[in-house]
């Protein structure tokens, strides 16, 4: 399983079983949430179009998300979790680190954990272990689907070294490549470079980079995470360039973030206004202000000033989004680890 969705559909859809599926809306702007085990080898994924994913897997069962049931589910999982520790940090509706550092052993709670959400869910989950959070965060995607790694203290160095950079917490395929090019393959490669380098050639990010090639993670697990932004989006059947067209949609994009702000008590004072092209180019423009959004209106000002002020270049807008956020202080700490019972 690990598929989180997909998994929840074959299980309650025995008809679904051993077939690939994707869950996701079946039409021209559709987008894959998540695909099941058998539809993978065909290249099928998250994130990828519904037309591109109909064309890799001709077999390929749509399913539409039914997001109120994988919160259930996932509640469930949590309050499993919570009966082995305080310190659970979700991380999405699939996936949370857990500090077990109390415990006397965190791979035991581990397989009593895996062995009790099949039990009780039908699902199986993957855990990695280890002495941080981005070390367990690797370890759990080791051995999936239905995986258990641990990465102990005296493996940190070695393991670390091995590594292939694109598999660290935090790099993308974007950043991954210009590692390459620098001569970056690896963490042994990594850690060959000094602190201020990293920092020139990655920004802040650097700082991470240095630790990471050392096993080295400071975060601690953060029980009540701080929402550090919410926004919405919405992505158009139709490509547009008509400017009366995209306020109209703002306008509603931003009604929907309102709601979101009001139902959350959610206050943040900086504005992020997302755009995607029909060349599939993406690009954000924000705007901090002096105090916290406070209304509806103020919002749809704001974002619709940010997109008064882009310049299309002839091309048309596929998608538009606003997000709303701000930026708070998190305290050090430790973890062992981390539970994955979603998607990749």
């Amino acid at each position: 399983m690990d598929a989180f969705y997909a998994s929840i559909e074959q299980r309650d859809r025995p008809e679904l079983r051993g077939r690939p599926i994707a869950v996701g809306y079946d039409g021209p702007r559709g987008v894959v949430a998540t695909a099941s085990y058998e539809a993978r080898p065909f290249g099928v994924r998250s994130a990828i179009s519904s037309v591109l994913a109909r064309r890799l897997c001709p077999a390929l069962i749509f399913v539409p998300a039914r997001f109120d049931v994988y919160k259930a589910v996932s509640q469930q999982i949590r309050d499993i979790f919570h009966d082995y520790t305080d310190l659970v940090e979700p991380l999405s509706l699939d996936e949370a680190f857990l500090d077990v550092s109390h415990v006397r052993s965190a791979t035991l709670v581990a397989r009593e954990i895996k062995a009790r959400i099949r039990a009780e869910t039908g699902l199986t989950a993957s855990a990695g272990i280890s002495v941080n959070k981005m070390l367990a965060k690797i370890a759990s995607d080791y051995r999936k689907p239905d995986g258990l790694f641990v990465i102990p203290p005296d493996r940190i160095d070695a393991f670390v070294a091995e590594l292939p950079v694109e598999r660290f917490f935090g790099i993308g395929e974007v950043t991954a490549e210009k590692m390459h090019a620098l001569g970056i393959r690896t963490g042994a490669d990594l850690r060959q470079w000094e602190e201020l380098e990293l920092v020139r050639h990655f920004g802040k990010a650097g700082r991470s980079y240095y630790g990471y090639a050392r096993g080295i993670d400071p975060r601690p697990v953060v029980p009540n995470r701080i929402r550090k932004s919410l926004g919405a989006e919405t992505t158009f059947e139709a490509d547009t360039a008509d400017r009366e067209v995209l306020l109209g949609e703002l306008e509603q994009v931003c009604e929907e973030v309102w709601r979101r702000l009001v139902r959350h008590k959610f206050r943040g004072r900086t504005v992020v206004l997302k755009l995607k092209f029909d060349d599939f180019r993406q690009i954000t423009r924000s705007r901090t202000l002096s105090r916290p959004v406070d209304s509806h209106d103020g919002l749809c000002l704001v974002a619709g000033e940010l997109l008064a002020g882009v310049d299309f270049g002839g091309h048309r807008i596929r998608l538009i989004g606003v997000t709303v956020g701000n930026v708070p202080d998190f305290a050090e700490g430790c973890v062992q680890l981390r539970f994955d019972f979603g998607e990749e």
